[in-house]
């Protein structure tokens, strides 16, 4: 609680006078560097290879320009972020993030796109549909061009779900509700063993001595449980607030929320899924689930290179399952690279942003294998990219090409929400609260809202 809201009060607090000071942008480092440098910032490890290309084809293409890059993981890149802001010595583009940048646009601190796109005849058709409008911002103006997309899908463990007899069909056409939990919960009873073997659907199953369980999760998912409760909610109907994704209102105390989220943790009760304490004892989901302690484990497709990794274990997607409005849902999210609002070098960092932007770049991103590039013609380099590292990403992508996802849930005060509800979501999977108690903060999180618009 205290990191959560120690990083929310530099966020809120650190960013509130900073409106005029992001357009004077005295500093960025200007005496210390060419002209046409660009600083550029990411946080994943495993894309700096490939950006790293990029850089070098971008200044090959564009010799005046030259772009160094820098990596900071993902809990202290946002704080250094806006140290940078304060400072005025942040980077020139940075990879933004769709919870993050409303509240940079709203201070000031990003830089609006509109007349850089329009000079330059930009097409924004080429991206993967909604990508691209997921980058306007509440009021109106675009802040990025995107740079890929995800999705969530579970990772299983096949020798488990042949040793418990299921096959990959049964996996592939699971069916959910909130009552029962459908064929899915079927499936992780069967996959979840007690000490002495005994699997969760046969007799003398002992819920406290469980060896395996069918289920793992990371966290409680806060505010938007992309990887842990988001497509069970979407599939009964329910969205997070009116106006999506730009939240004027949430709904996290409807029924339909919270009887999905008593059904999550009913799966604990059950001994299907470890208590909340063992999930987060310090020992993280992936990890847990290459030491053979989950039968699956629902992640995003970010996470594909982290799997593969896991070489004891012989790791499979499975698509989520078809809930009671009749389909699959899966939340798409997406990055984009952004320009600092106080950069010296406006025409260099929009040259760069554009090229990240391109067909170009993002073939160089797809043949890499680690993300889904936003370019939708670069898409098949990368299904083959990963089916040369043994995935069938087909379950990632299927909802994307129906249509049928949601967007990652975008505000302003998107770190006052964060701050009401993962407390709230951690106190009910803790046992600590009842699922019924996330109306109170629902209606704490439509106050903030409210006095804040």
């Amino acid at each position: 609680m205290m990191t959560l809201l120690s990083r929310r009060t530099l966020l809120k607090a650190g960013l509130a006078g900073l409106a005029a000071s992001a357009v004077a942008g005295c500093n960025n480092g200007a005496a210390s560097r060419g002209e046409g440098e660009v600083i550029y910032w990411l946080w994943d490890s495993a894309q700096l290879p490939m950006y790293t290309e990029c850089a070098k084809v971008f200044h090959e293409q564009n010799p005046q320009y030259s772009v160094k890059i820098e990596q900071y993981g993902w809990n202290d890149y946002w704080p250094k972020l806006v140290t940078g802001f304060i400072s005025d010595t942040a980077p020139d583009v940075f990879t933004g993030h769709s919870s993050k940048y409303p509240l940079f646009a709203d201070k000031g601190q990003v830089l609006a796109i509109d007349d850089y796109v329009a000079k330059d005849n930009v097409d924004l058709s080429i991206y993967q549909k909604g990508l691209a409008d997921r980058w306007i911002g509440a009021d109106g103006k675009r802040y990025g061009l995107p740079k890929d997309f995800d999705t969530e899908v579970y990772f299983y463990n096949s020798a488990f779900t042949e040793a418990a007899g299921i096959s990959t069909e049964q996996l592939n056409s699971m069916t959910w509700n909130p009552q029962d939990g459908g064929t899915f919960e079927q499936i992780v009873r069967r996959l979840t063993v007690d000490s002495k073997d005994r699997r969760g659907d046969q007799p003398g199953f002992d819920k406290d001595n469980v060896k395996v369980y069918g289920l793992g999760y990371a966290d409680a998912g806060g505010a938007d449980g992309q990887t842990s409760w988001s497509w069970y909610t979407a599939i009964n109907g329910w969205k997070y607030s009116e106006g999506e994704p730009w939240g004027t209102k949430f709904f996290y105390g409807d029924p339909k929320f919270t009887e999905t989220i008593g059904w999550w943790r009913g799966l604990i009760t059950k001994g299907y899924m470890p208590t909340y304490a063992q999930a987060k004892s310090g020992v993280d989901v992936t990890t847990s689930f290459g030491a053979g302690k989950y039968g699956m484990t629902p992640n995003g497709s970010w996470m594909l290179a982290t799997y593969a990794g896991l070489k004891q274990v012989k790791t499979k997607l499975a698509r989520l399952p078809i809930g009671p409005i009749g389909k699959r849902m899966s939340m798409m999210n997406g990055l984009a690279d952004t320009i600092w609002a106080g950069t010296t070098r406006r025409e260099a960092s929009w040259a760069w942003v554009k090229f990240l932007g391109s067909q170009t770049a993002q073939d160089i991103v797809a043949k890499a294998g680690v993300v889904f590039p936003a370019v939708s013609a670069s898409l098949p380099a990368a299904k083959a990219a990963y089916a040369a590292d043994g995935w069938d990403v087909t379950p990632f992508l299927e909802t994307v090409e129906a249509g049928d996802v949601f967007p990652y849930p975008a505000n302003p005060n998107a770190a006052d929400v964060t701050a009401v509800m993962t407390p709230a979501m951690d106190a009910v999977m803790s046992f600590e609260a009842e699922p019924s108690s996330l109306t109170k903060a629902n209606n704490d999180v439509n106050q903030i809202l409210s006095t804040t618009t």
